[in-house]
């Protein structure tokens, strides 16, 4: 499942689906399957700032659009809020999802994927911050000594 999380989409696919959406904004008429898209592309990007713009044109699908399929959306923010390590808020999401499907095997995937990739990076974190403070209370220690000798 972390592979979801991982893949990136072609460059030739970005630069099409932009296409098709960029035209179809020029004349403001944007069909949900062109937003889709084009978000559904964007999440799966490389770059931050594509995966931010995609889950903007999700949340404005899954909010705006009644007839939209909202459990795709659903599905694909919460992949772009764990890509960027909005991790609350992909959980946020895939309950959402699991509300309405509880037995979604795909979901549930990809929520223990999730819950896993934050307590890595919360231990990562606390091993870092540890080490801060044992540097922290090394200089402090050597400072000490270093006075005493004075």
């Amino acid at each position: 499942m972390e592979n979801i999380l991982n893949e990136v989409v072609s460059s030739e696919d970005l630069k099409k689906f932009e296409k098709i959406y960029n035209e179809q904004l020029t004349t403001s008429q944007v069909t949900q399957k062109a937003q889709f898209e084009y978000a559904w592309c964007l999440v799966r990007s490389r770059y931050p700032a594509d995966v931010r713009k995609g889950i903007v044109l999700l949340e404005d699908l899954f909010n705006n659009h009644k007839d939209c399929e909202k459990r795709d959306c659903l599905y694909y923010l919460a992949i772009g809020n764990a890509r960027i390590k909005e991790y609350t808020k992909a959980l946020h999401y895939l309950r959402g999802f699991l509300q309405v499907e509880p037995n979604n095997k795909q979901v549930q995937d990809l929520e223990a994927c999730i819950r896993k990739k934050m307590e890595k990076e919360g231990l990562l974190g606390m091993a870092v911050a540890g080490g801060v403070i044992v540097g922290l209370a090394s200089i402090l220690g050597l400072g000490i000594a270093m006075a005493k000798k004075s």
